[in-house]
């Protein structure tokens, strides 16, 4: 399969779906697949007709987690070392993406594959989806996943899905909060694509400030989340699309945004 066939994407109006495609391994995060979603992070980034990302899986889940056989093939050090940087660069860009990036989550979403849905922006999965950070089983804690599970749910969800290994159910899931919604399977693209026709109705630029703000303020103190958004807010204000957006309101019509 080459490069190009591993991620997919098609794109809707303001809305596009990338869709991890490596079915018969589902979707085992290798290291080209990584890369592929990379570049392709950076070319919708640049894209300004696009304001939302759905992220998907073919076939009968959403993502395995790791390549491990490829990980493991001649036991090269470089390799897994550079595979390793490369799924925390890839997290990075999720993150910094100044877009709203949705999982759309079906089967099981484990390791590595249940990091990507922790470090999406929301999440939505089938009532039959699965999750999981296995690493413990074999030998391989899940300290990269950990990292954005830590960032999602309280520390003794994270601590009993880390040290068990279990697979917990979309249900589970949804109460410890890792995803945003649970529906059934053949609901499930309707209702990521609801979702996202609903963000994509923003601004684009509004939705930027906000993500943006949202990570920075986390490991901040009280005082100086407080501080760094209101100077966010402040600047927000006087853009093009909040001045829009509050004449749209007091005089009750719809706004027109400009993406600035």
């Amino acid at each position: 399969m080459s490069t190009n066939e591993l991620l997919l994407r098609e794109d809707q109006g303001a809305i596009t779906r990338l869709t991890l495609n490596r079915p018969a391994a589902y979707n085992a995060l290798s290291l080209e697949l990584m890369e592929r979603l990379i570049d392709e992070f950076a070319n919708i980034a640049a894209d300004t007709r696009i304001s939302v990302v759905i992220l998907r899986g073919s076939g009968r889940g959403f993502c395995a987690g790791h390549d491990l056989k490829q990980m493991t093939e001649g036991a090269d050090h470089e390799l897994q070392q550079r595979t390793f940087a490369t799924c925390s660069r890839l997290m990075m860009t999720i993150t910094e993406l100044p877009l709203p990036v949705i999982a759309e989550v079906h089967g099981i979403a484990t390791a590595a594959g249940c990091q990507l849905v922790a470090t999406c922006d929301l999440a939505v999965c089938s009532d039959d989806a699965r999750f999981a950070t296995p690493g413990v089983n074999i030998g391989l804690f899940c300290s990269t996943p950990m990292v954005a599970l830590t960032r999602n749910i309280a520390p003794k969800h994270a601590m009993e899905m880390l040290l068990t290994g279990e697979m917990i159910s979309a249900q589970r899931a949804y109460e410890m909060g890792l995803v945003n919604r649970v529906v059934t399977a053949d609901e499930l693209p309707k209702s990521v694509m609801t979702l996202a026709e609903t963000l994509a109705s923003k601004s684009s630029a509004t939705l930027a400030v906000g993500k943006q703000a949202f990570h920075a303020q986390l490991p901040r103190s009280l005082a100086d989340a407080y501080a760094h958004c209101s100077e966010v807010m402040t600047c927000n204000i006087q853009s093009e699309d909040a001045q829009e957006g509050i004449d749209a309101f007091l005089n009750k019509r719809t706004p027109r945004w400009k993406g600035r």
